[in-house]
């Protein structure tokens, strides 16, 4: 895994957190998720609902770092470990499979029902790997990431918080493989869901890759923030 350094990652949190909550309807603010988050205090009048749905991304990243840190490659445990955190106080089947059939509000197309979802999440991680390891270049591998990513979400394997955990799941993938990690803005909710419902993983390539891009200049401004200041120190 990439170097990240300690004030990016609560930068990465903090957008992480807020962007892919609000994706899912959450109305904390972004000051007020960095007030959660870095500043561990309550603002007023929030749910405990919404307030476990940012707060938890806080264990739930640390958690893929850790994971990574210890060259796990993603398994479906990490799948459900990750789950676990992220659903925590909020879900009383966190890191389990779903019993029951679900639906994506809104969506033209069934998710996969609750018996098959063993079999299929064994056939998608099976397929993620494969393909990740089969890829050449980096540009392949983003493209079956988020390929992998429509396939994750169309079977909807957890009773909630799938999109949360699917889009975890990218960054888990990205950073396994040395690049840099991918944050969805709630901006783009509109289109990341279109492309979602059609299947384009080409479409949803050619949105999401430039934040690639943007995010290593951003890492790399960390990190020779912090290099500045290393060397600042042993000159004092």
């Amino acid at each position: 895994m990439m170097y990240l350094p300690r004030e990016y990652i609560d930068d990465l949190l903090v957008r992480i957190a807020y962007h892919s909550s609000a994706i899912e309807g959450n109305t904390i603010s972004l000051a007020d998720t960095v007030t959660i988050l870095l500043h561990e205090t309550i603002p007023g009048k929030v749910s405990k609902r919404e307030f476990y749905e940012i707060e938890n991304h806080k264990q739930a990243l640390e958690y893929v770092i850790d994971q990574l840190e210890n060259n796990e490659s993603l398994s479906l445990n990490i799948v459900r470990g990750i789950h676990t955190q992220l659903m925590d106080h909020l879900n009383f089947d966190r890191g389990m499979w779903k019993t029951h059939d679900n639906a994506i509000v809104g969506a033209d197309f069934n998710t996969a029902s609750a018996h098959d979802v063993p079999y299929l999440m064994k056939q998608w991680i099976d397929n993620l790997n494969y393909r990740l390891h089969q890829s050449k270049t980096d540009e392949e591998k983003i493209k079956h990431i988020l390929e992998m990513h429509i396939d994750f979400e169309r079977i909807h394997p957890f009773s909630d918080g799938n999109g949360r955990t699917g889009r975890l799941l990218i960054i888990y993938s990205l950073l396994e493989h040395d690049i840099s990690p991918m944050i969805i803005p709630v901006e783009l909710k509109s289109d990341y869901i279109r492309f979602l419902a059609n299947k384009d993983s080409e479409g949803l390539y050619n949105l999401l890759s430039p934040i690639i891009l943007e995010e290593s200049k951003r890492r790399n401004a960390f990190e020779n923030k912090e290099k500045t200041s290393i060397c600042s120190d042993d000159i004092e």
